[in-house]
């Protein structure tokens, strides 16, 4: 595998809206992010990934772009973005945005265009259809919910958008369109832009000519992958993009992408990879259902090491995936991968350094380190995120009383990553001086900043160590490079792992609060990471506390 300067790196995503605000309007902004520059050199981060901040009507929290070459007033300006650049290159630290070019916002100049004109140039921007009585030219369902085909204002004309309404997509088949995306990536990555985060980038290949597929609800409609997995030649489009703006630009790249089938992997992160890196996502779609998400199965300690350990051996040694635990499309890692009652610190740490020492490039979601959890919700009434609403419709439409109901979709929405981010014990955590967007999550006199980094035995000062060993000079060959090989696979709540290079690692965390004994394959050397102030070792065997996590070197 070919070196690149951002294998042994460490990301953060920030999502802009939750992170620092500065004027008191209850909305985080760029001078935010760049007033704590610092708080993410000290923890060890290189990569900062911003989640979209572009002009916006913020109908999927600005996921629906309406301007792609200006910043929204809501979060600053673009004097602002151009010194968030300028100052994180001061510090070796890189900034990537959010590439959103599925689809644009209906507010978007192409599409008030198409609507002027649907059988002109911008009308061939977008998936226009002659409108039909009572019959819409395919059934399949948006990811939010409801048919994925809307009236074209002031036309006979419906568009498509695969997402919502207000978010028309994009027709990736017109090279026209292709130029306009290629001019904009470009212009952000001579600005000095380090790449970019490719949102929902599946999406962008329909199967053609559209048609109908089997309804999967009592709605007549059905699920949009069904169209995804009829789609082919994606590769056409995302090589050209590659070719014409990240390679040119030595950018890093690392996509979304849900479905990729196996043995298209390599061409997408292989050494002329269509990306840099994609980010690993078997952990979160484990236990999804096409019904919804009240009936999605929770994910067992097996259950989480199985899908880690599935991707790892996809992977090989091609390519460099990016691992999560959350990101701000899902509920917060500690309370969806640990089991219910039993989210601590001690649990926390342990979930940290498992996913953490993974063969590939980590990515630590804003509160992430401090081990934020997620937000009780008492009433529907509290709930901002436009497809938990939708889901909790779905639960009450299938038969769940609103209490059951609001308890299924609370575990997984979104909102529950989008609380603001917890600086202090102050006044709405110290977020905000005015009226925070969205409401505070209440242990933030527990979990915040302030208080974990005067503690010692923070999840915060953990992540820090975690970090530090991934630079230090002696261990970054075999934690960035090593091989990951797993370890007593099949032993239940048990979930270990070697990372073999020039020196050989054993990752081992016990998944429960029962204690439990192994024997090592080898005599301990050394005892880089652990969550507990002792270990208990007799000869090779070691007896693990509950929920303790050990990084070993072991002797040669």
């Amino acid at each position: 595998m070919e070196r690149k300067w951002w294998q042994d790196k460490v990301a953060y995503q920030i999502y802009p809206k939750s992170f620092y605000d500065t004027n008191g309007d209850g909305i985080g902004d760029l001078p935010g992010i760049i007033e704590k520059l610092d708080y993410l050199k000290d923890l060890g981060v290189d990569i900062i990934w911003l989640s979209p901040c572009y002009r916006s009507p913020l109908a999927d929290q600005g996921y629906d772009i309406s301007d792609y070459y200006d910043i929204d007033p809501r979060f600053g300006t673009m004097e602002d973005m151009d010194r968030l650049i300028a100052e994180a290159k001061k510090r070796g630290m890189y900034i990537l945005m959010d590439l959103v070019v599925n689809h644009c916002s209906d507010e978007h100049e192409w599409f008030k265009k198409a609507c002027q004109d649907p059988d002109g140039k911008y009308g061939n921007f977008f998936y226009l259809r002659d409108k039909k009585e009572d019959e819409l030219p395919t059934n399949w369902r948006s990811y939010f919910g409801g048919p994925v085909w809307e009236d074209l204002p002031g036309t006979n004309k419906q568009y498509l958008h695969v997402f919502h309404k207000k978010q028309p997509d994009l027709n990736w088949e017109n090279p026209e369109l292709r130029e306009e995306v290629y001019k904009n990536i470009n212009w952000w990555l001579d600005k000095g832009l380090g790449g970019f985060r490719i949102d929902a980038i599946i999406n962008i290949k329909k199967a053609l000519p559209m048609h109908n597929y089997e309804p999967d609800r009592e709605d007549g409609l059905c699920y949009i992958g069904k169209m995804l997995e009829e789609a082919t030649g994606i590769g056409e489009f995302l090589g050209e993009m590659r070719d014409r703006t990240f390679k040119p630009h030595d950018a890093f790249s690392v996509g979304e992408v849900f479905n990729a089938k196996d043995e298209e992997l390599p061409d997408f992160i292989g050494d002329n990879g269509y990306f840099s890196s994609m980010f690993d996502f078997n952990e979160t779609i484990f236990g999804g259902s096409e019904k919804g998400w009240y009936d999605c199965k929770e994910i067992t300690p097996d259950d989480y090491k199985r899908c880690c350990f599935e991707t790892q051996a996809k992977m090989g040694n091609f390519g460099f995936v990016s691992n999560i635990i959350e990101n701000h499309d899902e509920p917060r890692g500690v309370s969806h991968y640990i089991p219910e009652g039993d989210c601590c610190n001690t649990s926390k740490k342990m979930l940290a350094a498992l996913n953490f020492m993974l063969r590939g490039l980590p990515f630590i979601y804003q509160g992430q380190e401090l081990g934020m959890e997620n937000v009780p919700f008492k009433s529907i009434d509290e709930v901002d995120d436009i497809s938990t609403l939708d889901e909790y419709k779905v639960a009450l439409d299938a038969g769940l009383a609103p209490d059951a109901a609001l308890k299924a979709v609370a575990r997984r929405s979104r909102d529950n990553a989008r609380t603001p981010m917890q600086w202090s014990d102050g006044k709405n955590a110290g977020f905000t001086t005015g009226t925070p967007w969205l409401r505070v999550n209440p242990n933030y006199t527990a979990i915040n900043v302030e208080k974990e980094a005067q503690d010692p035995d923070s999840v915060l000062n953990f992540y820090k160590k975690l970090i530090a060993l991934r630079k230090d000079p002696e261990y970054k060959e075999t934690v960035v490079y090593g091989a990951l090989e797993p370890f007593m696979e099949e032993r239940h709540n048990l979930m270990a792992y070697y990372r073999k290079w020039d020196k050989t690692l054993l990752v081992v965390g016990n998944y429960q609060w029962d204690e439990q004994e192994i024997e090592l394959p080898g005599a301990c050397k050394k005892v880089l990471i652990n969550n507990y102030p002792d270990v208990v070792i007799d000869g090779n065997k070691i007896k693990l506390h509950g929920y303790q996590v050990l990084v070993l070197e072991l002797a040669a």
